[in-house]
């Protein structure tokens, strides 16, 4: 026991090549513009969407999680990555089996013999110069990079189900205003009618009133499509059958409301908070491991190889030492570790470049919401000042103080401005979700 005790300690007992991570310098500003320069800390964990206040979506978020394949998919590089370091360090510097054989032989005029034997081999890698330890440092990060790439997925996977869930309700919201508009625009068709078999109208305002109303009654069938399109999607990033989703859904349900402007923190919150950047970093980490793996094989490595063997007509033992020296292939691993050198480089300017994403991804999103809510507000407006106009002129119209073109007119502008307003608070809706999944909140949430 004594003995396995000092091997492994001779297997960390070298000097180590190579150089060491540290995060590099990466210059950020102090706070985002129009932001403040307060942090919001960690956020991994934040169920961000239950401050949309619905319980259908908070219900289809957290059954997907649980249940969507992406995400399965990314569990399960997890569990490759884990099972990948444990394969490094002692484990993978020692080797060796066991074996045995019985054997009977015999023959005409030749008594029965058994033969029994059985052996016993081993091997150590010393680690002198760290190569041992420099691959479990990347193995490590190879780990790490695979939690977070799993994080990202689960932040994409999030986008995907908040905006097909929006555009669901916008594209219910959407047909119930449709519907709204036929009913009225059937009272103009109406109204026509009876002032034509009074002598008040023409064939032509007939026909004029009559196709707006079957434009509008065109529109049912393609923005029914658009839901149900929202709705199979659902179904397919909860890896569940349509069918109880859509009857789900279709009992309808209000838009997500615009909510108002989340906080930000500050740019350095993204090294920690934004999973893509964390992976990249850890990449980066990987990238200089591989180059202190590189830099051991320029030095001679020692391994420890022994064997016991036992058999009916001896016992044997072997034991010792053996030296490899790398002399007449210098040019190659010099060549070799100057490539992983150039590696790590390209890893470290992949990670900034992922910074910078980051912050404009935030910037953007900051920005958007800012003006999407700005523009559902003024729209809502418009639409009230058009339903008004709507209904003045419908009333007119019955009086004889306008004409019919006038209430067509007016018409379409109130049914154009009813569907901008509700496509502006599905934006706005979603903007907020952009710019918390910018900042990386809810990349771990429900794991």
């Amino acid at each position: 026991m004594k003995s396995y005790v000092l091997i492994a300690g001779l297997l960390v007992a070298g000097c180590t090549v190579g150089p060491e991570y540290h995060r590099p310098e990466v210059p950020l500003q102090t706070r985002f513009v129009g932001g403040t320069a307060d942090s919001i800390g960690a956020v991994a964990t934040e169920q961000w969407w239950l401050t949309y206040d619905d319980a259908i979506l908070t219900e289809l978020v957290t059954r997907g999680l649980a249940q969507n394949l992406d995400v399965m998919l990314a569990t399960e590089a997890i569990r490759q990555a884990q099972a990948e370091l444990r394969a490094t360090g002692v484990a993978g510097a020692m080797d060796g089996s066991l074996s045995a054989s019985v054997s009977r032989s015999g023959g005409e005029g030749v008594a029965t013999a058994t033969t029994a034997s059985g052996s016993l081999g081993a091997s150590l890698v010393l680690d002198l110069f760290g190569s041992v330890q420099r691959e479990q440092e990347g193995a490590v990060a190879s780990l790490a990079s695979t939690r977070a790439q799993a994080e990202t997925t689960r932040l994409a996977w999030l986008a995907e189900i908040i905006a097909a869930y929006s555009d669901a309700r916008y594209y219910q919201e959407v047909l119930a205003l449709t519907r709204d508009t036929v009913r009225a625009r059937q009272e103009t068709v109406n109204i026509t009618r009876s002032q034509f078999d009074a002598g008040g109208a023409t064939q032509y305002e007939i026909a004029e009133a009559q196709a707006l109303l079957s434009t509008a009654r065109a529109d049912l069938p393609r923005y029914a499509a658009l839901f149900d399109a929202n709705v199979y999607a659902i179904a397919t990033l909860l890896n569940e059958p349509a069918g109880p989703i859509m009857e789900q859904m279709q009992k309808g349900a209000a838009q997500l409301r615009i909510l108002d402007t989340a906080q930000t923190g500050i740019p350095a919150d993204l090294l920690r908070n934004r999973p893509d950047v964390r992976s990249a970093e850890a990449d980066l980490a990987g990238s200089l491991a591989d180059v202190g793996v590189a830099e051991a094989a320029l030095y001679p490595s020692l391994s420890l190889s022994g064997s016991i063997g036992r058999s009916d007509s001896n016992d044997s033992w072997s034991f010792g030492p053996q030296l490899s020296v790398p002399v007449f292939n210098q040019s190659l691993l010099r060549a070799n570790r100057d490539a992983q050198i150039s590696v790590a480089k390209q890893f470290e300017l992949t990670w900034r470049a992922e910074i910078l994403s980051a912050v404009e991804d935030v910037q953007v999103a900051q920005s958007n919401l800012s003006r999407y809510r700005q523009r559902a507000s003024l729209l809502q407006t418009a639409a009230r000042d058009y339903a008004q106009a709507l209904s003045l002129a419908q009333e007119n119209y019955r009086n004889g103080a306008t004409t019919l073109l006038d209430l067509l007119d007016t018409d379409r502008n109130a049914a154009t401005a009813r569907i901008s307003a509700a496509s502006a608070i599905n934006d706005a809706a979603q903007a907020w979700a952009t710019l918390k999944i910018a900042t990386g909140a809810g990349a771990a949430a429900l794991e």
